[in-house]
């Protein structure tokens, strides 16, 4: 009956649902937009342009900007991250930051878990001549901003099968596209993040149905055998160590401590703690 209940009736979907499958994962090109955010990242990377990732401050913020940030850093050296403060710069894309893209010399920023609405800022930092691939999971109002590619599985007249991803998991999608475009066929390179797309499923309340349980069931997997150093140090405070983790675990202990970064000091310390590639460091930062 509960199986029923989720829209669940035959012994296939019982099969995909109790045992979910990263081949079950829909293929990202099938993403509105998608072919020219690869195009554009790929084009940047080849012509040595400085790229920024951006992103909010909150847990699904963070979490995406560190994913995106760790798995291009593999390949490309001219690549910085930015969470905007909560105070000064507030949510979304600010005038703030894109001044200090420019004065670097960023010429594409890829801004993940906003941007949908930022209109003006956009186009200010078109003028300046900077490009904006966005990654957001908000629903967008009529009118959208002049950013080169725009993915978002809830943009009117997308075909993308599951519209619930959250803004980590639009960005697992161009990580994911931008791996099959350049023949990248080390597949656990960029499922080991999978621990930061469950932190932020979990943390930001989307559907467990789709794609985001798949990626939630093997996220935790990731995060009871080899997490991230950054989530280990936070495993490790949250006297989690040496049980078994669980979405609850996530939702109520470790979720907080990365949303804490945002709102009492800078989301930047969580990115910090969640891209570092030392344990000695991610024990003192976390």
């Amino acid at each position: 009956e509960l199986l029923v209940q989720r829209g669940i009736t035959s012994v296939d979907d019982a099969e995909h649902f109790f045992n979910p499958s990263l081949s079950d994962l829909h293929d990202p090109f099938l993403m509105k937009d998608m072919d020219k955010a690869v195009d554009r990242l790929n084009m940047a990377m080849g012509a040595k342009e400085k790229i920024l990732v951006y992103g909010d401050y909150d847990v699904d913020g963070t979490t995406a900007v560190s994913l995106v940030y760790k798995y291009l850093r593999n390949y490309y050296s001219h690549i910085e991250y930015y969470i905007p403060t909560r105070d000064e710069e507030g949510y979304g894309i600010s005038i703030k930051s894109i001044d200090y893209a420019a004065s670097i010399g960023v010429k594409l920023i890829i801004v993940l878990d906003c941007g949908i609405k930022a209109i003006d800022e956009i186009h200010y930092a078109k003028e300046k001549g900077i490009d904006f691939i966005i990654c957001d999971h908000h629903v967008p109002d009529d009118v959208l901003p002049e950013a080169y590619a725009i993915l978002n599985p809830k943009m009117e007249g997308n075909t993308y099968p599951y519209p619930h991803l959250c803004g980590c998991g639009v960005g697992f999608k161009f990580m994911q596209a931008f791996a099959k475009s350049n023949g990248l066929t080390n597949q656990n390179e960029l499922y080991s993040l999978l621990d930061l797309v469950a932190v932020s499923i979990a943390a930001d309340i989307v559907p467990m149905t789709g794609e985001n349980r798949i990626m939630t069931y093997h996220g935790l997997k990731r995060l009871n055998s080899n997490p991230n150093l950054g989530l280990k140090s936070i495993i490790k405070i949250c006297n989690l160590a040496n049980r078994e983790i669980t979405i609850s675990d996530v939702i109520f202990k470790i979720g907080p401590r990365i949303n804490a970064s945002g709102r009492m000091q800078s989301g930047m310390e969580a990115v910090d703690l969640l891209t570092t590639k030392d344990l000695n460091e991610a024990y003192a930062k976390g």
